[in-house]
């Protein structure tokens, strides 16, 4: 039986009723069911109702704090940029106005730290080159690193529940599903839809899916269904030749994957020197959810597999 929805009060100390999917939603998009109006049985709240707010409001209000809850320090105050008349003003849209607001208090809450590894992309950009070929002849689409490495982390997160959390004031979520988030760069921000159940897809399926809700998300016709309730995110700029960087955590989530390009460079390959393929991939942790050893071990797993990566298509 679905969860009844639970009632919470409006200012005025009338009942709110919210399932728990728009309870998430909200959570996660900032929006005050106070100011929600519900039009579901009986006035209920449904996700529907919290994606119109987020969609009409300018920006999310921030929740009231609890009356015993300590007040935070007040921010530093900064002082306005000097405006030339060569200067352009570009308004904040409301999507950099919720990336701003859920990526500082990512920041400012989620104590992050790091950890990084170096692997051999040799046999992943043999696989894809194999696989590529056989697509190819078939008539079927390529399928790119990003995709096999999705399929890794979905595969290897299986074995490590603890990383595909969720941080909440009351409780660490270990979620029983695996939703992969994929990180997609548009001209009005970043967005990240979500490629859910990723560890029961094939390589091939979750390729096509990823082609589709980026374009989707680079034509702004992203559903709201399609950008929430991810457990884990993958973000790559190896597209961009970088080589190696940190993302800031997408909450609630407590990690999320940064993936470097595949690069070659010397190294030493059977005992001899030769031109060798390297990828550097960094993991950002919640501490409050994952320690260093757990962490670590992921990445471990995760190299293995990216090392022999017929472990993850088989």
């Amino acid at each position: 039986m679905p969860a009844a929805p639970a009632a919470v009060t409006r200012p005025d100390g009338a009942r709110i009723l919210s399932s728990p999917l728009a309870r998430r939603d909200a959570r996660e998009l900032g929006v005050d069911l106070a100011t929600v109006e519900g039009s579901g049985p009986g006035g209920r709240i449904i996700r529907a109702d919290v994606a119109k707010a987020a969609s009409t409001a300018p920006s999310a209000p921030a929740p009231a704090a609890p009356v015993s809850a300590p007040a935070a320090p007040a921010a530093a105050a900064v002082a306005a940029p000097a405006v030339e008349e060569t200067d352009e003003l570009i308004p904040l849209t409301s999507i950099r106005k919720t990336i701003a607001r859920r990526l500082t208090e990512s920041m400012q809450s989620s104590p992050h730290f790091y950890v990084t590894k170096t692997i051999d992309a040799g046999p992943l950009s043999a696989l894809r080159a194999e696989l590529n070929e056989r697509l190819v002849a078939a008539g079927r689409k390529k399928v790119s690193v990003n995709d096999i490495i999705v399929r890794a982390v979905a595969v290897v997160l299986r074995d490590h529940p603890v990383v595909n959390s969720s941080f909440t004031p009351e409780a660490i979520v270990r979620h029983g599903r695996i939703h992969v988030g994929i990180a997609v760069a548009t001209e009005t921000g970043l967005v990240v839809p979500v490629i859910r159940d990723a560890d029961t897809k094939s390589l091939t399926s979750i390729s096509a899916e990823t082609r589709e809700l980026a374009g989707k998300a680079r034509d702004r016709k992203l559903g709201l269904d399609e950008m929430s309730g991810g457990t884990f995110t993958v973000s790559n700029l190896g597209m961009y030749g970088i080589d190696h960087f940190t993302a800031v955590i997408n909450p609630p989530e407590a990690a999320i994957l940064a993936v470097g390009a595949v690069r070659s460079e010397p190294g030493v390959k059977d005992g001899e020197l030769a031109v060798v393929q390297k990828m550097t991939m960094t993991l950002s942790s919640d501490h409050r959810v994952i320690d260093g050893a757990q962490a670590a071990e992921f990445v471990r797993d995760l190299a293995a597999v990216l090392e022999d990566p017929w472990l993850a298509v088989a």
